[in-house]
C-alpha cells in the first residue's frame, strides 16, 4: 500500500531537486549559460530557480529589448507632452486629445482604481496605449511637423514598432529577424526627429 505522507514528501522534495540539478548541470557544462536573474534582492530566487533553464534564458534575452522599448515609448511619450504643452498650455490633453485615446486613458486610470493597486502615473498619457500615441500625433500634425519629417514616416515608423511592442511587452521571445528589425525601427524613429528635409 502506498503511503500518502511519502507521496507528498516526494512532491515537495522535487521542485527542489529539480532545481539544485540543473544548478549543478549548468556547473559542470560550460556549454551551458547560467542566467543571472538579478542583482536586485527579489527574495524569490528560490522560485526563480525552479523554472526552466530555457524561460529563464529566454527571459534574459527578451529583458535587452524590453529595457530598450521602455526607454523609446516613455521618451515619445514625454516628446509629446512636452510638445503639445508647450504649443498649448498645461491644459494640452483636455484641448488636443482626441476622445478615443481620452476614453482609453479613463477607463484604464478607473480600472487601477477599483483594483486598488498604485497609480501607475499622475499623467493621462501614461494610460493609452503605444498605438494610440499615433493618433494624437496625427491629430496634433502641425505642432509636430517641425522636429519630425514626414507624417506619413512617423506613422510607418510607429506601426511597425507597434507590431514589435506586442512581441516584448507579452512575454514573447523575438526572432532574430525581429531584433534586426527592431533595431532598424529604433534607428528609423530617430531619423524621423531629424526634422524635415528642405
Amino acid at each position: 500500500m502506498i503511503d500518502p505522507d511519502r507521496i507528498e514528501l516526494f512532491m515537495l522534495k522535487c521542485p527542489v531537486i529539480e532545481g539544485e540539478l540543473r544548478r549543478q548541470l549548468i556547473e559542470h557544462n560550460r556549454g551551458a549559460t547560467l542566467v543571472k536573474i538579478s542583482d536586485i534582492d527579489t527574495g524569490l530566487d528560490q522560485y526563480i530557480k525552479q523554472f526552466d533553464l530555457s524561460i529563464r534564458n529566454n527571459a534574459s534575452k527578451m529583458a535587452q529589448y524590453y529595457e530598450i522599448f521602455y526607454m523609446l515609448e516613455n521618451d515619445i511619450r514625454q516628446l509629446i507632452a512636452d510638445t503639445l504643452e508647450a504649443a498649448h498650455g498645461p491644459n494640452w490633453w483636455d484641448l488636443r486629445v482626441p476622445q478615443g485615446p481620452k476614453d482609453e486613458a479613463k477607463k484604464n486610470r478607473e480600472r487601477e482604481e477599483q483594483a486598488g493597486v498604485t497609480a501607475r502615473s499622475e499623467d493621462e498619457i501614461d494610460y493609452i496605449t503605444f498605438g494610440q500615441l499615433q493618433e494624437i500625433i496625427r491629430s496634433n500634425w502641425d505642432d509636430f511637423a517641425g522636429i519630425m519629417s514626414n507624417q506619413s514616416a512617423v506613422i510607418r515608423v510607429l506601426s511597425g514598432l507597434n507590431m514589435l511592442r506586442g512581441t516584448i511587452a507579452h512575454c514573447g521571445t523575438l526572432a532574430e529577424d525581429e531584433v534586426e528589425r527592431l533595431k532598424l525601427a529604433i534607428k528609423d524613429w530617430f531619423r524621423v526627429l531629424e526634422g524635415p528635409k528642405n
